[in-house]
């Protein structure tokens, strides 16, 4: 079975990292395509893979599909002999729940604050709603560690679908050097320390492009 998983740049594209991040954490062998966004030819390139338009776009034989979220639950269905979310049913719940308000919600941190994994502005992207949305956040990530967390340093314990949801998170608190609670900058350690996540750091460094909506 094939797997080819369509990317955009590795320094700025969060909904890329989420599906790559889970596929190499629960070590699916992958092709990969990159297509730098935002650029004359991004577009045309784009729709040869993907009926919306838009990045990651995971390729599995005949099957499509396009969005982070559904990439990640369909790898779960079609792979179920690795632990993609937590064995325990409060804790699957949880994860779901978590996850899906990532994938929907957070609007001022992600427009304030994009992914920009080779940068550095501390204090920079504090608009307004931005720490609201970085406050629910790190409240979510203590409740999880406090209710689930203590047999690992992942969210659930051992790493989990609802991680790779947040990992982009943990890179954007990084970039603006937010200030967190000692829980919540245990776990931001605790990704970066991941090396599938230093294997893209790393390739994000070495990309050329530049975004100029993503930079200060």
């Amino acid at each position: 079975m094939t797997l080819t998983l369509v990317i955009g740049n590795k320094n700025y594209s969060s909904w890329s990292l989420r599906p790559w991040l889970a596929m190499k954490q629960f070590g699916l062998q992958f092709q990969e395509i990159c297509i730098p966004l935002y650029n004359q030819e991004s577009s045309s390139k784009i729709r040869q893979y993907s009926p919306s338009g838009k990045v990651p776009v995971l390729l599995h034989n005949t099957q499509i599909l396009w969005d982070s979220l559904a990439i990640c639950e369909y790898l779960a269905e079609e792979f179920p002999n690795r632990d993609w979310w937590s064995k325990d049913k409060a804790a699957k719940a949880f994860a779901r729940s978590i996850s899906g308000e990532m994938h929907s919600g957070f609007p001022n941190l992600r427009q304030n604050m994009p992914m920009n994994c080779r940068a550095r502005h501390p204090g920079k992207g504090m608009a307004l709603g931005v720490q609201k949305d970085i406050d629910r956040i790190t409240d979510i990530w203590r409740e999880c560690r406090q209710k689930f967390g203590s047999d690992g340093n992942m969210l659930f314990g051992d790493f989990t679908i609802a991680d790779a949801m947040f990992a982009p998170v943990a890179l954007r608190f990084v970039t603006y050097d937010v200030q967190l609670d000692a829980v919540s900058q245990d776990y931001v350690e605790a990704i970066l320390s991941l090396p599938a996540i230093q294997e893209w750091i790393k390739a994000a460094e070495t990309e050329s492009e530049i975004i100029s909506n993503y930079e200060f």
